[in-house]
């Protein structure tokens, strides 16, 4: 009789290959939510500066002279976690739990790490 198909060996075998290969690739995965994180954070981070480029830009064509920064990025003025924050620079501003505003300064929480961005209304740095 001529039977075709695969032996208890040969599918031992694949599936132990199979399981090296998960393991090997189980680390690049683990990684991914903080690299999701981190590009959120350097996205709202070039967003912010690039409100308040805009922000200062405007003020020049609206007021002429030099023009000038806002003097806060966001109308939130309670130090909390960012239900909105930054809608003086960004149409919608964000609402971002990974975000806290204290004062002038913003810190990001990835879970792992806090960074904290300082915004400087006199020459409208944000780092």
């Amino acid at each position: 009789m001529n039977r075709k198909g695969f032996t208890l060996i040969e599918l031992i075998l694949v599936i132990a290959i199979l399981g090296i290969l998960a393991i090997s690739a189980l680390p690049r995965f683990l990684d991914l939510s903080t690299s999701a994180e981190h590009a959120s954070r350097d996205g709202v981070i070039g967003a912010v500066r690039s409100g308040i480029a805009l922000y200062r830009a405007n003020d020049m064509v609206t007021n002429g002279g030099a023009g000038s920064y806002p003097a806060t990025l966001g109308t939130n003025s309670t130090p909390a976690a960012c239900t909105a924050c930054f809608d003086t620079v960004l149409s919608n501003g964000i609402a971002d739990a990974s975000w806290t505003k204290a004062g002038t300064a913003y810190s990001f929480n990835d879970g792992a790490a806090t960074v904290t961005y300082n915004y400087n209304a006199t020459n409208g740095t944000f780092e």
